[in-house]
């Protein structure tokens, strides 16, 4: 037998190519495949669930903005509406005059800003070498990533104070967002593995056979596909350090230093009495800026899904 014969009996005839084609997958007399038909009764369901679900959501959010408009006859009385009968604006008055509510969400801003950039800094390349290296050290890395998240914040909060204070960063922003930093970390290295074990190795791979050096695989191939990942671990940090209350009036005494939660922690008196007007009104603002930065950011959860991959 020559060489064309077995070349000719490896590839086969076209009759045997044409058996062997995918089946194409199996749809109904409409040209519909079960998997994208729904019948009319579940999707309503489905749409029910779903507003409900978004009810359960947003309905804190509407309770305190009605609350912030409410005057002090309508949180008095024995079933109050949501839509107050009296709507003023002297709640954020108060809140603005009484309260430096406007410098504090800059301490907070900047302190979250920071935060989120440096865990995200330490984050990426520390995850890379834990998932992509097997070594003991990165078991180890990972067995701290679990064990850490089981300390309290009261057992933790006295040797970091005097820590701190031995390298005097006790009431310093600095201080405050190194603690941060550390405490998001093991949770955002967390996070950032699962992303980077769904990158399948054979896109590094490709890249290097085509010439691609380390660096130019992570900054071409790798950061691109974990935009996601990134954006996710970021605004986690965010929210989180945004949010913080107790490492913070531990470590912040002065006043110019303090960040919002501290300062809408004063709309409750000593004996545990809320003013509500302007304690909704002041924690309706310091939403605000969760929210924006989402919805700037949110964009970048899915435009970076399908950039950095190669073209068959």
């Amino acid at each position: 037998m020559t060489a064309v014969t077995k070349d000719r009996d490896r590839v086969g005839s076209p009759k045997d190519k044409g058996s062997r084609k995918d089946k194409p997958p199996r749809t109904n007399s409409s040209g519909v495949s079960p998997l994208e038909r729904t019948r009319p009764g579940v999707r309503v369901f489905q749409y029910i669930a779903l507003g409900l679900y978004l009810a359960f959501l947003a309905f804190p959010l509407l309770w305190m903005l009605s609350t912030s408009f409410a005057s002090p006859q309508d949180l008095i009385q024995l079933h109050p509406g949501l839509i107050p009968d009296a709507p003023t604006l002297d709640n954020y008055r108060t809140a603005f005059t009484e309260q430096a509510l406007v410098r504090s969400a800059g301490n907070s801003l900047f302190v979250a800003v920071v935060s989120a950039a440096l865990t995200v800094l330490v984050t990426v390349p520390a995850s890379y070498g834990i998932v992509r290296f097997k070594t003991r050290i990165n078991k180890a890395v990972n067995g701290w990533v679990l064990v850490s998240q089981l300390f309290p914040f009261i057992l933790l909060v006295i040797p970091i104070f005097l820590m701190l204070r031995r390298v005097q960063l006790v009431d310093t922003r600095t201080g405050l967002i190194l603690i941060y930093v550390v405490w998001i970390l093991p949770f955002a290295l967390w996070m950032m593995q699962g992303y980077l074990r769904d990158l399948p190795t054979d896109i590094e791979e490709a890249a290097e056979v085509d010439g691609a050096n380390r660096f130019q695989i992570l900054r071409y191939v790798i950061f691109p596909l974990l935009v996601p990942g990134i954006i996710a671990t970021g605004l986690f940090a965010f929210i989180t350090s945004w949010n913080e209350f107790f490492f913070a009036l531990v470590l912040i005494k002065t006043p110019d230093l303090q960040t919002l939660p501290l300062v809408l922690a004063r709309f409750v008196g000593l004996e545990g009495v809320a003013r509500l007007g302007p304690l909704a009104a002041g924690a309706l603002l310091a939403t605000l800026p969760s929210l924006a930065f989402f919805s700037f950011i949110q964009g970048g959860l899915t435009g970076g899904m399908l950039s950095g991959a190669t073209k068959g």
